[in-house]
């Protein structure tokens, strides 16, 4: 069964931007299966859009940043 967006529904969705990057926590569940959460990020181009990018590692300012979303994240799992 291909993906079906209809069916992914965000339970929770909260931002942290710094200077060039936005890390975004979501929480979702797709055709009402079990709570995840996912971690995104976004850095901006040379025309200052955000766009797309892998997480990769975090500095201890994006950790501390996204950590409270986290926890409220999970709280509602």
């Amino acid at each position: 069964m291909p993906y079906d967006a209809d069916l992914d529904k965000e339970l929770f969705s909260k931002s942290w931007e710094g200077e060039r990057t936005r890390i975004r926590v979501g929480l979702f569940s797709y055709n009402n299966g079990p709570k995840k959460i996912q971690i995104t990020r976004e850095n901006k181009d040379a025309e200052g859009e955000f766009r797309f990018t892998k997480l990769g590692r975090l500095t201890k300012e994006e950790v501390e940043g996204v950590l409270p979303f986290i926890e409220k994240a999970l709280a509602e799992m």
